[in-house]
């Protein structure tokens, strides 16, 4: 299974109805707000009439497409999109986020089992019905993991943006409007040669501020695997030479967010926090295994710099735990695996009722970082965005959404506000 692969069609597909036009038959003007170009949300009559003629809407089908990433691979070798076909001719786009998996025969069935259980035949605006019902089934997805629920939030952003297209509104109009006009963004500082030259470290760091970037990360203890384990004091003091490098270049125009994949023991984390604690790091991510949120929480009551974590955290059941037991106050949640925007948004509001901030996850492809983009728009509690992109995640869009002089602007364009580039897509479909 490759390439784009296994569409499959209801009964009564009618892929000539555009969106404009069922815009029209819900009782909207022909030039209406998305022939204006306003994303301003409907008035009272406007929304009367999407509502009640927008849940006749049906998903008749459904596919999936398989494209190779160009070198650089950022946000993995492959990326799995799913189309959301339905009776109006308006198509929702979702990523399934494809984590290190070398083959995805597994996850592309996933995707085609629930859309055959649990979406195709149904309303896509029925979208907390059409989680319940997958994330609720008998025993097969209900235990948060990331096989299965990648998957559901790859079929529920599609959802959103059939919505979003449906009523001329992008998603964060539909949740509460925007809140934040651009998003503050954080990139990865370069390392190669920085282990053996710290000084690079501090050059790396000025570019970044030339290029307006107020916010980095880095992981400066390797490997990244594995664990728990401990540094040695020397290796420690190393990163420290680092870490100090950064500072004595660029003084405080650039916040540095500590990277680590659950590495360390508890007594390990403890022990790294108190020495670089002076460079008054942005974050220290997943100091522990996210597994055992006690530790975790221990290491937090031990240091002063915000302890993040989410990556690998799926459903609002077990970012409550992480809320509750003050594990954490710096939520990077991943829309592309959490559970999709509304379970984003959820956990969100879950956050922001405990003070703590989202600074979303995004090593993925472009749909799933779109999405992540609408929630952080209309979320009082963002933080930061994480960015990773490579050159493909600019070609794929026709309008791209980038990180550029420190900020990503949310796109104004009904649903996730993007449309891939048939032609690039067509140029990387895998084979």
């Amino acid at each position: 299974m490759h390439g784009l692969v296994r569409r499959q069609l209801g009964r009564n597909s009618s892929m000539g109805i555009n969106r404009r036009r069922f815009i029209h038959n819900s009782g909207m003007a022909a030039a209406g707000l998305g022939a204006a170009g306003i994303t301003a949300p409907p008035t009272v009559a406007e929304a009367t009439a999407q509502t009640s003629a927008a849940p006749s809407i049906k998903v008749t089908g459904y596919e999936t497409i398989l494209l190779d990433n160009i070198d650089p691979p950022i946000g993995h070798r492959k990326w799995l999109f799913i189309k959301l076909l339905t009776d109006q001719g308006i198509v929702g786009l979702g990523e399934r986020t494809t984590g290190g998996a070398g083959n995805l025969d597994s996850q592309i069935s996933l995707l085609h089992d629930m859309c055959d259980r649990f979406v195709v035949g149904h309303s896509p605006f029925e979208i907390e019905k059409i989680w319940q019902n997958i994330y609720s089934s008998p025993h097969d997805y209900r235990h948060p993991s990331l096989h299965g629920t990648p998957a559901l939030s790859a079929i529920e952003m599609a959802c959103w943006d059939i919505v979003g297209k449906a009523t001329d509104q992008p998603i964060y109009n539909l949740l509460g409007g925007k809140f934040n006009e651009r998003l503050r963004g954080y990139a990865y500082l370069d390392t190669a040669g920085v282990w053996e030259n710290p000084e690079l470290a501090g050059e790396r760091a000025a570019e970044l501020v030339e290029r307006n970037i107020t916010c980095c990360k880095l992981d400066p203890f390797q490997p990244i695997t594995g664990g728990p384990r401990d540094y040695s004091l020397k290796t420690i003091k190393h990163v420290a030479k680092i870490f100090r490098a950064m500072r004595d270049a660029v003084g405080d125009d650039l916040e540095i967010g500590i990277g680590t994949h659950g590495q360390f023991s508890t007594s390990g984390a403890i022990r790294v926090a108190s020495l670089l604690e002076e460079f008054n790091p942005f974050f220290f991510e997943e100091p522990v295994s996210p597994e055992n949120v006690d530790e975790m929480a221990r290491v937090a009551a031990h240091t002063n710099i915000p302890i993040a974590t989410g990556e690998r955290l799926v459903t609002k059941f077990e970012f409550a735990e992480v809320l509750e037991k003050g594990a954490a106050n710096i939520i990077q949640l991943d829309v592309g695996q959490c559970g999709g925007i509304l379970e984003a948004k959820k956990i969100a509001a879950m956050s922001e009722s405990h003070y703590a901030m989202i600074a979303p996850h995004m090593y993925c492809g472009p749909v799933a970082a779109a999405a992540a983009v609408q929630v952080d728009a209309c979320t009082p509690n963002f933080l930061i965005q994480e960015y990773n992109g490579n050159d493909l995640h600019r070609d794929i869009f026709v309008e791209p959404i980038v990180l550029e002089n420190g900020f990503i602007n949310p796109p104004t364009k009904p649903g996730l506000g993007i449309e891939l580039d048939d032609r690039v897509v067509q140029r990387q479909l895998a084979t």
